[in-house]
């Protein structure tokens, strides 16, 4: 055999990956070619130094590639020279890559005022830029993306060709010249005159709200230090209370608004550039997220984001300005009004943002599939997957047919199951409205068409009654496949065996919600043995009513008022509330609950949160998902740790008692305090139940999954109470541990099946 053919699987289209492999051959002197093929890209080279190119290869990729496998067999490998290839085309199946923030690269072009780039703001190449939100149908070539109708000028096309160039096969490379260009409007669709960077600051200097126009849909922004300008926004937006995000140049001009450690810099800094959870700084800025611990933070990922801070500093050259500290701060809120799909084409902008925005910022390059911004707390830990992730495959260790799985109702995500990859969609949301199951629908049909497959099964969550569950019925049936219910924290704990490639039995905790169970019941707080696709309960937390039903869940009062007459304390009930919530009267809910009327029961870990922030007066009410929970963590963050006393829990039989901490709760009159004792002594109860059944069914590998494990003091807790314990834990990383990480335990569990 004359060289090696070598086969590289991963993300490595669409990359620069073929330019890279070019001129490492080059410079080693060797002969051969590369092009890409529906397995990734395949490479056949010839030489001397053949063992120090197989090195280097996996060594010094490109920044967006990312290498799965490599696989290389000796091979006649004729002809001289080096050459890249034409790609097979009747086998291409050209993965699309996530969208990129911009590279350091563009950067330096973009504030080059020399280069004929200078101020462009849809700079890109190889290395940045979008890709999944611009693409309709494969291959990923420019033809098939929102770039069809921008031809390249001479110059672009010159760069294009060019093999050595970063923008070789660029697919959305253009310049002023052939590119997308910029419009600033007013609501009424009138244009605005002069240069549409320079307006767009003004007035949001001035205190407007601006729609802007980003890789995934648009956003809504406004100045984050103008209280009254974000004020304004949480009016019209009808968002009373849930954080909003901020958009800073860089670390140094959040010095005293968060705690940016190097986790999370980490994060921000990478071409993904999501939102990032970090605990607030000395200064808090008016009303951007009250009441919780943590701001979501974000850096400018778009050329476009970038020159509003150039902009600000008065257009200068270099790079050095980007390190300066820079008073700008925008509020970037995604452009979702009354909870529905994110806004994300030119002409519904106008009619859907425009009692909204004061200005929208357009250019008039499609958006191909909308996309939100991705939100993490440093680990990383994923609480909405999306924009910069999308569609990167999860690797799973075994093959298998193709699952279509529809997640759930709240935080939904759609995961199609191929080969050995698993394909989570972008967030989709909440399905309680009619354009949210429209979005859903696009997705499942962009999804299926960018992988060019049809599932061989459908997976759904257990309840019958969910959008997701009717729709996975509808397409069984329309395909003549069948389809599998899959009970909710099944699924949670699925998830995470699918993206550590468990196999065998584990012992799962799932801290939860509320999840329709095997049995009819609402479970949250379950201790499961998992193995594949068989489930058994071995515990769970001991059952608190859900006065209300799911109105419960918005109204921690009911959830403590409950936790009391469930201690036998209804008599003290009103003397309680008058303390805490003295505009509340607590008759109807005690009639309700004496005759268990519309008073489920439940076992859920969140209503426990619930019941907890509500015994404390931290909260009545909530505002959005989530609300009392995420100010109880808060609370603790800010107290510190606290020694759990004697007696905080009972453990019988196979059940896990709070009831005696609830007790304590209701006449804790430090709700700091309390915060940080519910947490700790959750933790503490769950590291000792979890060690004790670990024993008992002789099982050593615990997942914890579900919306409560997303808590960062509780997890940091447990974890620390774990340490030492012979227990190998393991957590949701590549996925949500929440609703959105569903599918992707549905499709696991659904591709197990007999």
């Amino acid at each position: 055999m004359t060289g090696r053919r070598i086969r590289v699987r991963g993300l490595v289209q669409g990359v620069g990956f073929r330019p890279y492999v070019w001129s490492l051959a080059n410079s080693l002197g060797l002969s051969g070619w590369v092009r890409n093929d529906g397995g990734g890209v395949t490479i056949g080279v010839r030489g001397s130094a053949i063992d120090t190119f197989e090195y280097r290869l996996s060594r010094e990729i490109p920044p967006l590639a990312r290498i799965d496998a490599i696989e290389s067999v000796p091979d006649n490998i004729e002809g001289e020279g080096f050459s890249i290839l034409a790609s097979v085309a009747d086998t291409l199946l050209t993965a699309i890559g996530p969208d990129a923030a911009i590279c350091s690269a563009c950067v330096a072009d973009l504030c080059n005022p020399e280069d004929r780039r200078w101020r462009y703001a849809f700079t890109t190449c190889t290395h940045c830029g979008p890709r999944y939100t611009v693409t309709r149908r494969l291959p990923y070539d420019r033809p098939q993306t929102s770039l069809a109708g921008f031809p390249l000028c001479p110059d672009c096309e010159r760069e294009y060709r060019k093999v050595t160039d970063r923008r070789f096969h660029a697919q959305t490379t253009c310049c002023p010249a052939c590119g997308p260009r910029l419009q600033l409007c007013h609501a009424s669709g009138a244009a605005i005159d002069g240069d549409p960077i320079a307006q767009t600051l003004d007035r949001l200097r001035s205190g407007a709200i601006v729609a802007i126009k980003g890789l995934g849909g648009f956003h809504l922004v406004c100045n984050a230090r103008n209280a009254q300008a974000v004020a304004h926004l949480r009016l019209r937006k009808q968002r009373e209370a849930k954080p909003l995000a901020v958009m800073a140049l860089n670390a140094a001009s959040l010095a005293t608004n968060a705690q940016i450690d190097a986790a999370a810099l980490a994060l921000l800094k990478s071409p993904a550039a999501p939102i990032v959870l970090c605990r607030k700084g000395a200064q808090e800025l008016p009303g951007i997220a009250p009441g919780v611990g943590s701001l979501g933070v974000m850096f400018p990922a778009t050329p476009l984001q970038l020159l509003l801070w150039h902009e600000a500093a008065g257009r200068p050259s270099g790079s050095a300005w980007l390190d300066e500290t820079a008073e700008l701060l925008l509020v970037m809120s995604s452009a979702n009004p009354h909870g529905e799909p994110l806004v994300f084409d030119n002409a519904e902008a106008f009619v859907r943002l425009a009692d909204i925005a004061d200005a929208l910022l357009l250019h008039d390059r499609d958006i191909a599939v909308r996309c939100d911004d991705s939100v993490l707390l440093p680990g990383p830990v994923f609480v909405r997957r999306a924009r910069g992730y999308t569609p990167v495959p999860i690797a799973l260790v075994d093959d298998g047919s193709t699952v279509l799985a529809l997640g759930g109702s709240l935080k939904n995500t759609v995961c199609v199951a191929r080969g050995r990859e698993a394909f989570l969609s972008q967030h989709i949301g909440g399905l309680d409205n009619a354009p949210a199951l429209g979005f859903l629908e696009e997705v499942v049909a962009h999804l299926l068409s960018i992988l060019q497959v049809r599932p061989a099964c459908i997976a759904h969550d257990l309840h019958p009654d969910f959008a997701s569950t009717h729709l996975a019925l509808a397409l069984a049936a329309q395909w003549n496949v069948p389809a599998h219910a899959v009970p909710h924290h099944h699924a949670h704990i699925g998830a995470v065996c699918a993206e550590h490639g468990l196999r065998g039995p584990v012992l799962g905790l799932a801290i939860d919600g509320v999840g329709l169970g095997s049995d009819g019941g609402l479970w949250g707080g379950e201790l499961l043995r998992v193995d594949g696709a068989q489930c058994r309960r071995l515990g769970h937390l001991a059952p608190l009513a859900l006065p209300g039903g799911d109105r419960a869940a918005r109204e921690p009062w009911r959830m403590a008022v409950a936790a009391l007459h469930g201690l036998g304390r209804a008599h003290e009930v009103k003397g309680w509330l008058h303390s805490r919530y003295p505009d509340l009267d607590a008759d109807p809910l005690l009639q309700m609950l004496e005759r268990k009327l519309h008073c489920p029961m439940t076992s859920s870990m969140g209503r426990m949160f619930d019941a907890a922030a509500g015994l404390l007066g931290v909260r009545s009410h909530c505002h959005f998902e989530g609300q009392a929970a995420m100010e109880l963590e808060g609370l603790a963050q800010r107290h510190g740790p606290v020694t759990v006393p004697d007696g905080a829990w009972l453990q019988q039989a196979t059940t896990l008692d709070f009831s005696p901490l609830l007790a304590r709760l209701a006449h804790c009159n430090d709700p700091g305090y309390g915060a940080s004792l519910f947490h700790a002594a959750v933790a503490n109860a769950l590291a000792h139940w979890l060690r004790a059944e670990a024993a008992r069914h002789a099982l050593s590998t615990l997942v914890v999954a579900g919306g409560c494990a997303i808590n960062a003091v509780l997890m940091a807790a447990l974890r620390d109470h774990l340490a030492g314990s012979g227990l190998a834990l393991f957590e949701a990383r590549q996925a949500p541990a929440n609703d959105g990480g569903l599918a992707l335990g549905q499709a696991w569990v659904a591709r197990q099946q007999p």
